[in-house]
């Protein structure tokens, strides 16, 4: 665990993009860290689990969907992915023969198909990310009840700025 930011966060934080090192900044600089730590999380995982990052994207995808029972079909699943129909194929055929998701008839709709994720998907997800979930709810657990609200807004606006902002 690192106990400061590095220099690259140092040389893009106060003085490059912000007037003045401040309590403001000090927060976008750890949601910086916080950022980059998921990003090298997400790698190591699909490395440990023998996919690439946007398999293992698509796989929390289906089961995210699965859990709100809400069947995703290949062309969302490529949507949320920002992949082409060709792409989203090619990952199915992927998933599929690693036993890690499956293509199905659609439960509303018998024209159409849903992904789903297999048995084995979910076991191999839960013991890859059950002991990092438990210890993250921790953290939560520890901030403070009365700042949980304020820290869920500000990342609530951040993502939604970063959603909607448009490209330069």
């Amino acid at each position: 665990m690192r106990d400061a930011p590095d220099e690259a966060d140092d040389a893009l934080g106060a003085g490059y993009w912000y007037p003045e090192a401040d309590s403001a900044t000090a927060l976008l600089s750890a949601l910086r860290r916080f950022r980059a730590a998921d990003h090298d999380m997400r790698r190591r995982m699909s490395s440990d689990m023998d996919m690439n990052t946007t398999d293992l994207a698509a796989l929390r995808h289906v089961i995210a969907h699965e859990l709100r029972e809400d069947p995703i079909t290949p062309l969302r699943l490529g949507q949320l992915l920002g992949i082409s129909g060709a792409s989203t194929s090619k990952l199915l055929d992927r998933l599929t023969a690693s036993g890690h998701l499956a293509r199905a008839p659609h439960p509303r709709d018998r024209r159409s198909r849903i992904v789903v994720a297999t048995d084995a998907g979910h076991a191999e997800v839960r013991e890859r990310l059950s002991r990092m979930h438990r210890r993250m709810l921790e953290i939560a657990q520890d901030v403070p009840e009365p700042a949980r609200r304020a820290a869920a807004d500000f990342l609530l606006a951040m993502a939604e700025h970063l959603e909607t902002e448009p490209p330069d």
